[in-house]
This record gives C-alpha cells, structure tokens and sequence, in this order.
C-alpha cells in the first residue's frame, strides 16, 4: 500500500492532523445550554430588548437557561479599565456561555454604538482563554423601517471576526414600532414566526457542537505558532 502523499514540503507533517469521526465526542452534555442575550440600546422601550425578552422566553420553553445582560451602565470602551463592575459582568457572561443571541436596531443602515461597544469590551484573548471562540450565535435586528439586514450582516461579520459557529438562520423585523403590544409582547406574524425558527436552529447547533467547539477551531497555523512558541522557551539560554 503506497503512503499518503504529503501535500506540501513546507508543512510539519507531526503538527498535521486528518479530523475523522473518533475524534468527535461520543456523548453529549445533559446539562442545559448556555445562553447568553445581548442586545444594542437603551431605550426605555427598546424594541431590541423586547426581540431578545421574547427569545428567553423561546429559549427557557426549549430547555435552554438564558441570561439577558443589561447594557446600561457599561462605559465606552477605552474610558475605563477591565475592572469596571459592568465590564467584569459582560465577560463573566461570556465566559459562562455556549452560545449567544444579538440584536440592533439598525441606525443609519449600521449596528448602534451601543451594539458595538458591547462587543468592543470583549477581547479575543481573556486570561489565556478565548471567550467566544467555538461557542454558537444568532443574529437579530429591528427596523424603525421597511426591512433590511444592514445590522444582521454587520454582526455576521464580527461573529466570524470573534471566531463564532454563526448560525444560518436570522431575523429582521420591519417597523418593530408596529409588531408589540402594550404589555411588550409580540403580536402573532410571519415576523415572530421567524425568531422562534432562529431560536430553535441555534439550540439544536449549541447542543450538537458545545461538546466539540475545541476541536472544531482547532488550527493548523496555531499549532504551529504553539509549537514554535514552547521550542523557544525550552531553547532559551540561562540568563
């Protein structure tokens, strides 16, 4: 039988791996998903809080525990430090969770600041560990208009940035203004139809990939850099 040909001479073929299905996990976790809620203003009647209060309720009657973080209080990134008692809690949260749920108003055909600074306090790197990297993701917005996916499509992009599994399915409700009731609630239509779609998608993709996401952002190029990194350290001369 004639050897595996090896792809290129500029790899470590030690540093090489061919996933198969061993090395995925056998059994999957009994305990509830994960879910952390965030969403982009801070109005009083912010339609995007009452998008992601619908999808807790969505997500509690699905079996997952969810847990809505309340940007008010959370300074601008860069005026304070990482011991802010609102910095300390949004990345405790996202310590905490498997998988998340965004949603922004869309403001001039963008993400709000408010959206942005949320995720601007939360670094690729915490203590060694990446807080978001692996875990799942969907993607709301509300619209004080006719429908777009400005705001969706942003954040797709800051999820692959911040190394998420993105779910397929989205939701964008048109002149949200139009879609509550008094009490807060969302009236019957195709538009909440939508976010229960996208709602039960990510729970299904947080408990099919929660127990592998190590293994699914596994890189090649990292392991490289990691093994670069230790031959430095262990060739290093005494000082």
């Amino acid at each position: 039988m004639s050897e595996t040909p090896v792809p290129s001479t500029n790899l470590d073929m030690t540093l090489m791996h061919k996933p198969e299905m061993a090395d995925f996990a056998s059994q999957f976790s009994e305990s509830k998903p994960k879910i952390l809620l965030l969403y982009g203003s801070l109005r009083d009647r912010s339609y995007s809080r009452l998008v992601i209060e619908e999808s807790a309720r969505l997500l509690d009657y699905f079996g997952a525990e969810a847990k809505i973080f309340d940007p008010r209080g959370l300074p601008q990134p860069d005026t304070e430090d990482e011991n802010h008692p609102k910095v300390k809690e949004l990345r405790e949260l996202m310590m905490w969770s498997e998988g998340q749920i965004w949603c922004s108003p869309e403001r001039h055909g963008s993400i709000t600041g408010i959206m942005k600074s949320i995720i601007d306090w939360v670094p690729l790197s915490l203590g060694g560990v990446r807080p978001t990297q692996g875990k799942t993701l969907a993607l709301m917005q509300v619209c004080g208009g006719s429908q777009s996916f400005n705001a969706v499509n942003q954040m797709r992009i800051l999820g692959r940035w911040m190394r998420m599994l993105t779910i397929p399915n989205q939701s964008s409700v048109a002149k949200a203004f139009l879609e509550f009731d008094d009490d807060g609630r969302m009236k019957p239509s195709p538009y909440y139809h939508r976010i229960v779609d996208v709602v039960e998608e990510l729970v299904k993709f947080t408990l099919l990939t929660r127990d592998n996401k190590a293994f699914l952002v596994d890189r090649y190029s990292e392991r490289v850099e990691s093994a670069e990194e230790v031959s430095k350290r262990v060739n290093q001369k005494s000082l």
